[in-house]
């Protein structure tokens, strides 16, 4: 998995074609983390600033929406770009095998609270047997950025705890940061914890890190793309930036 969102910045877009060039060169499939487009998610935007950068590898894109695409009524042109990939239009969220993992995509610009029909559908998700799990969207419950934490992700997220998952994959902040495997409440569990990932180094304007928060254990204010690979009871990662310098790489196992 080749994952990474907060893209194409339509005013400059020399990042995106950086990140992009990245993703010529590898295989594999591209998880996009949302913010696909700058500033209002339009049918224009998609033409002109993802298409030359990371719309070459769309077929191989399983993308979830981010607040920009929402900023253009409905999201209509990013569905209408993605069609079939980006899962049913005007709801967004979606499942897929790979080895032995469940992905799971969702969308964090509509209503994941108990009850709503995403929690619901997620829950049925969930009961489906899976050695590995992963889940991404744009929002981030956790962040040291400066758009701060995400409450309105925090049922799913403790969902996706009680049901074993392993790793969650989020955007927003314009940046990369990497976390120790945390419990609902953020706390430390090395047992049974979820470890999130933010890489929101796609190419539009970086942000800089705010308060630094507890088991925050990597962090780059830089342009890149994490490189997953998932492999049975198993994951790797290895966040490739456009700039040499920066490394973190490690494994760990599944639940």
């Amino acid at each position: 998995m080749l994952v990474a969102g907060d893209i194409a910045w339509c005013s400059d877009n020399t990042a995106a074609a950086q990140t992009a060039a990245l993703l010529d060169r590898l295989p594999g499939t591209i998880l996009a983390l949302g913010d696909l487009v700058y500033m209002r998610g339009t049918t224009e935007e998609f033409r002109d600033c993802y298409t030359p950068t990371w719309g070459r590898h769309k077929a191989r894109t399983r993308p979830v929406a981010g607040n920009h695409e929402y900023l253009t009524l409905g999201a209509v042109p990013y569905y209408e770009y993605f069609g079939d990939l980006a899962g049913p239009a005007g709801d967004g969220y979606y499942s897929f095998t790979a080895a032995s993992w469940h992905v799971i995509a969702l969308n964090s610009n509509i209503p994941m609270d108990r009850g709503s029909p995403q929690y619901v559908w997620l829950q049925r998700e969930l009961q489906r047997p899976a050695r590995c799990t992963l889940a991404y969207w744009h929002h981030p419950r956790f962040t040291s950025g400066p758009n701060g934490d995400n409450l309105n992700t925090a049922p799913i997220w403790e969902l996706l705890y009680a049901a074993g998952a392993d790793v969650v994959l989020a955007g927003h902040d314009h940046l990369y940061e990497r976390y120790l495997p945390m419990n609902p409440d953020g706390q430390l569990d090395r047992a049974r914890g979820i470890r999130q990932f933010i890489s929101g180094g796609g190419g539009a304007l970086l942000y800089r890190f705010a308060a630094i928060k507890p088991n925050s254990a990597a962090r780059y204010e830089g342009y890149g793309v994490l490189k997953l690979v998932l492999t049975d009871g198993r994951y790797d990662w290895e966040y490739l930036p456009v700039t040499p310098g920066f490394s973190d790489t490690g494994f760990d196992m599944c639940h």
